[in-house]
């Protein structure tokens, strides 16, 4: 009864503190989903769309950070391409050895891999006629994929993205690191100090648990939102 009295105690009196990671965490996602959906889109388009030479460059960028774990891409970006960046004096005034700027980059570039081919599968799950019909029209193909193609694309793949977000919610915890005083940096640290690892640990699971139910469960009301109704295509992925 006393151990667990204190394990209680440890927990309510690290909450504040830990609670304090959440903002770092919120950080690292809505930056890591902003640069991969910004790159992202693009990529599919190239995938779909482009060149063989094109589609075969994103297929190798995608190889590239589905193949190699975060933590590998976290200390190859910190301590290697960040260092040698921040002792450029042209690049001074850049705050590159940040290991929150790193971790977002990482993790905002290994989201665009996954992200792109969110958006490849959604676009090729239109029908191929949507196209031709905007060239018989007199549109151009990046005008047709920017006005028909992309607002459908996107509507299609909510459900996807809702899977991205949780997994890259996930990923972030890694972050700690590099110095990240994301929920699972305190947490490992007031365990160091407390000795009470496990309920620690359940409450940092419970902070993650929340925040991937508020993600997906904003993420489905915008799906219902732009759902159009009768769409024959609506929720095929």
């Amino acid at each position: 009864m006393e151990g667990f009295i204190t394990a209680a105690q440890a927990s309510w009196e690290a909450m504040p503190y830990i609670l304090g990671g959440l903002w770092w965490t919120a950080g690292l996602i809505l930056g890591a989903m902003l640069v991969g959906f910004v790159l992202g889109v693009p990529l599919a388009v190239l995938h779909v769309y482009g060149h063989p030479l094109t589609r075969k460059a994103v297929a190798g960028y995608v190889w590239l950070f589905r193949g190699v774990p975060i933590l590998v891409q976290l200390y190859l970006f910190y301590f290697g391409i960040m260092a040698y960046l921040s002792e450029i004096p042209a690049l001074a005034f850049l705050p590159l050895s940040s290991g929150f700027l790193s971790a977002v980059i990482v993790l905002g570039l290994t989201s665009a891999a996954y992200q792109s081919q969110i958006f490849r599968g959604a676009m090729a799950s239109l029908p191929a006629g949507q196209l031709k019909a905007a060239r018989a029209l007199g549109m151009s193909d990046a005008v047709a994929i920017r006005t028909i193609i992309l607002p459908q694309a996107l509507r299609l793949a909510i459900p996807a993205w809702s899977n991205e977000y949780s997994i890259l919610l996930k990923d972030s915890a890694l972050a700690f690191t590099i110095g990240v005083l994301e929920v699972m940096a305190r947490t490992r640290a007031v365990a160091a100090t407390t000795h009470q690892p496990l309920p620690l640990s359940i409450l940092a699971g419970a902070l993650f648990f929340f925040l991937t139910w508020a993600g997906i469960k904003t993420l489905k009301r915008l799906e219902a939102k732009v759902r159009i109704p009768g769409y024959a295509h609506q929720g095929s992925l």
